[in-house]
């Protein structure tokens, strides 16, 4: 086996410190680390498809009896759904558990609070809407319809300016955490296009949607309305558009949540009638 010289090492060594440098004074300095997040976001994108792409030929048969366009929204619905668990597991750290938007720990506005942290986790969602609007549009209607380009657009609006100002990032948050319900939709869709529609696994799929809606997408959005209500002067003290995106977004959302639970409730009682 070959040694590595002392030269070879003090070289490798310092190669480290110069890239280490550069991450830390330019990639995750404050003036570009939202820049930053938002093109790891849209990387995160690239590599999840190509995975899921690569995963799924290899391990699920019927992959390849799949039309393009099927195999397309397969792979785009594995990015929708590891982004969905990651931004769900962030959102309710800085919600819940984090000290950053507490009203005990911390003086100061919480519509003004912000970290490093927190900015960065929006820039990747923020890459992510990128991404998946981009898909959605170029091969519209294929992935999805008018309603998928609105909730798309509004929530990559809101993500993108409350990860640049600072603002509303507690908002933001509570708004995405609405996202645990994309595995278990993609999850139904799989089983959709996997032909087993009839089997008792979907039937428990939707109940499960039911119950992660009406909790992450009705009730949430209840507790959100109620914080801002609650804290009202500190919202208003936002720039104007920060402030029409605090009223306005979750309002349009809570609406489409609305008439989508209708259609879950819907589909949930035509299969339980089916199965008596």
């Amino acid at each position: 086996m070959m040694a590595i010289s002392q030269d070879t090492v003090m070289a490798i060594k310092s190669y480290q410190n110069h890239a280490g440098l550069f991450v830390k004074s330019y990639l995750l300095a404050d003036p570009f680390l939202p820049y930053t997040s938002v093109l790891v976001g849209i990387f995160f994108c690239k590599l999840v498809y190509d995975l899921t792409q690569y995963l799924s030929a290899y391990y699920f048969k019927n992959y390849a009896s799949l039309t393009k366009i099927q195999q397309i929204e397969w792979n785009n619905r594995g990015i929708s759904s590891v982004h969905a668990v990651f931004i769900t597991v962030m959102s309710l750290h800085f919600v819940f558990l984090s000290d950053l938007f507490s009203d005990q720990r911390l003086a100061g506005f919480i519509t003004f609070r912000s970290s490093p942290l927190s900015t960065f986790t929006l820039g990747v969602s923020v890459g992510y809407f990128i991404a998946d609007l981009t898909m959605i549009l170029w091969l519209y209607p294929s992935l999805g319809g008018l309603e998928y380009v609105l909730h798309h657009s509004l929530s990559g609006i809101a993500v993108a300016y409350s990860m640049f100002s600072g603002e509303g990032q507690l908002y933001t948050f509570m708004i995405l955490i609405s996202e645990i319900t994309t595995p278990e939709i993609n999850i139904r869709w799989y089983l959709d296009t996997g032909g087993m529609k009839r089997s008792i696994v979907y039937l428990i799929n939707g109940v499960v949607i039911f119950f992660l809606w009406l909790v992450a997408r009705i009730v949430l959005f209840g507790y959100v309305f109620d914080h801002i209500y609650l804290h009202y002067s500190q919202v208003v003290q936002m720039h104007i558009f920060g402030y029409l995106l605090v009223m306005v977004v979750p309002s349009v959302l809570a609406i489409m949540n609305l008439m989508w639970f209708g259609k879950i409730l819907k589909g949930l009682k035509k299969q339980l009638a089916k199965r008596q």
